[in-house]
């Protein structure tokens, strides 16, 4: 099954339905995200990168709030659904507005502001992205935006650096949040095989939500990049879509909240996070702090499928 995205007046909801997405809610998530990256800080390996990733997380609040999408976009959405029921908001074809670029212009100024951003690395990254104009900018993200979606660069495309790409995916996030949280839409399943693509934006998810309460044991995988989350059943693979044998790896005991879902056919692996077993659980930033289940995999020779906002995977950047 894959999902097709709906306007709302469309929707028929059946009994006892599960809802195929859940588009990001209006209350920005990053204050609750900034607070359990300091919790999990505490007396942890990788507390400082932890703690800078807080900070980043803080820059990229103060600037959402800052700037809403603005009315005028919120009210052409409507119109983008008509046009693609099928990833509406896919990073190849939406074509950006200017709002993006004040959010990054914003989110530069909020981080100059953070004594963790005066290393050297980030400031040299802050540097090159504040004096790079306009052109540049989206030169770059329209290269970070394809190569995570896993498609190849034109020829005479070239990536961002890494610190700057990792700053440039912050903006590119807030903004793809913003559009997807205003959607007028809701999902429907239908027959398909893009199980493992966001059907909003077409980008690859985080890692999957196991959640607790009332909908206990649905998963929910959530996007890398606007954050909204859709419905995969839990016998199938969430790379390739098969429905094979599927094994489940963790650090503790068997009822550990975090585990790494791997498929023996395609050999990647996404890591599950499950809400009733830890009900503080913040799926970007307890994904960060769990890398050493992620060391773990790699020496399995597992490739990891999904992509963390706040630590990109390498990428192929010209020398």
């Amino acid at each position: 099954m894959s999902i097709q995205i709906v306007p709302e007046s469309e929707r028929s909801p059946g009994v006892g339905e599960i809802a195929a997405l859940q588009l990001p809610s209006a209350k920005l998530p990053y204050t609750q995200r900034s607070s359990r990256l300091q919790a999990l800080a505490q007396d942890h390996a990788m507390a400082d990168y932890l703690l800078w990733a807080a900070d980043l997380v803080n820059a990229q609040q103060t600037t959402a709030q800052a700037l809403p999408l603005p009315e005028e976009e919120s009210q052409y959405l409507g119109a983008a659904l008509q046009q693609s029921k099928k990833a509406p908001l896919n990073s190849a074809k939406w074509k950006r507005s200017v709002h993006w670029q004040a959010l990054l212009e914003q989110f530069l100024v909020q981080l100059t502001e953070q004594p963790r951003m005066h290393t050297s690395a980030v400031q040299k990254a802050l540097q090159s992205l504040q004096s790079a104009d306009v052109k540049q900018r989206e030169v770059w993200a329209d290269a970070l935006l394809t190569a995570l979606r896993g498609e190849e660069l034109a020829d005479v495309a070239s990536l961002p650096e890494p610190g700057i790409a990792q700053l440039l995916w912050c903006a590119l996030s807030m903004y793809w949040r913003q559009l997807s949280s205003q959607l007028p839409a809701s999902g429907q399943a239908e027959m398909g095989d893009l199980n493992h693509l966001c059907p909003v934006c077409g980008h690859v998810p985080t890692g999957s939500l196991v959640q607790g309460g009332a909908q206990a044991g649905l998963r929910y995988l959530q996007c890398s990049l606007c954050e909204c989350q859709w419905h995969v059943v839990r016998t199938t693979c969430t790379n390739c879509d098969s429905t094979g044998a599927l094994d489940y790896w963790c650090l503790e005991s068997e009822k550990a909240p975090i585990k790494a879902e791997s498929c023996n056919g395609c050999h990647t692996y996404l890591k599950a996070f499950y809400q009733q077993l830890d009900h503080q659980l913040e799926l970007i930033a307890d994904d960060l702090a769990s890398l050493a289940l992620d060391a773990e995999m790699e020496e399995k020779e597992l490739a990891r499928s999904g992509v963390n906002p706040l630590m990109l995977p390498a990428l192929n950047v010209p020398s």
